[in-house]
């Protein structure tokens, strides 16, 4: 029989567990091309830290992709402030939390989310439009090779997948009910921040909807995720207090003239796990009978930007 291992022997990290690096220095990568190409690296793992920085025009519309396992579609597929959960390329600064941040103005933008993958993980940038290709770009990406992937306190398997669902500024009736995210099979939902904007702020009166199971139809019944878009958020009263930055939700932008806000929740501490299809759906203001709710109860079109960040673990590559 085999000796066992002498006390304080043994390896303290699992065999081939290691941590990779992309950085940048004031580079120019968008010379070479329109997409360029930030990281890239073979194996199997997670990414566990994205941080950009530059000094140009809108900053906050740089677009990130991150395609894993040699997606010709990208998982992810964001603008970088929104992708934190700001809107209108608000510059209040700094704030964060221990998944995002926004450290300056107009530089200096961070992610934590552990984003896998099993064979390859490929990261780029492309400029916002009107921005001179000639532009400087610093940025940091980090990962961890062979890491067990655990989100939320649950372990994931290797072939779970962070998706990006998203709809961009969609214009919504009065009372409409309208999808955030439709999946089927198993997973949890992460992240969701939005941007909106309308003529009053009663389109905040709307309730968030979880549908469960494979039959997620308009005609089945929700699981209210909260009894207002603003409490969704962890606010209240359409925000009457201003801005905040916590670490479960925020509200990162707020306009009195424009009636628009910007705002990000994550699940980390109150999961949303669904195992046979989920369907996350918002609605332009609420109505109970027949009360519409709101200071007039007459809530107007509301054009919506948002990002739920999903965690897939059926369909997975």
């Amino acid at each position: 029989m085999g000796q066992p291992p002498v006390k304080g022997t043994e390896p303290p990290f699992p065999h081939g567990l290691c941590t990779f690096t992309s950085t940048g220095k004031e580079e120019q990568p968008f010379l070479k091309a329109t997409e360029a190409q930030l990281a890239w690296h073979t194996g199997a793992g997670y990414l566990d830290h994205m941080w950009f920085g530059g000094a140009f025009k809108d900053y906050k519309r740089l677009r990130i992709r991150v395609y894993a396992d040699g997606e010709i579609v990208p998982s992810i597929d964001m603008d970088l402030g929104l992708g934190v959960g700001v809107g209108f390329q608000d510059p209040a600064a700094p704030w964060g939390n221990r998944f995002v941040g926004v450290t300056g103005e107009p530089s200096g933008i961070y992610f934590n989310h552990r984003i896998p993958y099993s064979r390859s993980i490929r990261v780029t940038a492309e400029l916002p439009p009107g921005v001179p290709r000639d532009t400087f770009l610093w940025w940091i990406i980090r990962g961890l090779e062979n890491g067990q992937l655990q989100v939320c306190g649950f372990p994931l398997p290797q072939t779970a997948r962070l998706k990006l669902h998203k709809v961009i500024d969609r214009e919504v009736q009065p009372l409409e009910e309208f999808d955030l995210a439709k999946v089927a099979g198993a997973g949890l939902l992460f992240q969701v921040t939005m941007a909106a904007q309308s003529s009053n702020f009663e389109f905040l009166e709307g309730q968030m909807r979880a549908h469960f199971g494979p039959k997620t139809r308009r005609d089945t019944k929700p699981q209210f995720l909260s009894s207002g878009l603003e409490d969704y958020f962890l606010g209240t009263y359409y925000f009457n207090r201003g801005l905040y930055h916590l670490p479960q939700a925020g509200l990162t932008h707020k306009d009195e003239a424009t009636s628009s806000f910007s705002a990000y929740r994550y699940h980390d501490e109150d999961p949303v796990v669904f195992r046979d299809g989920f369907r996350l759906t918002c609605r332009c203001g609420e109505r109970r009978g027949e009360k519409t709710f709101g200071t007039t109860g007459h809530p107007q079109p509301t054009k919506y930007t948002r990002y739920s960040w999903v965690y897939e673990l059926s369909g997975a590559v």
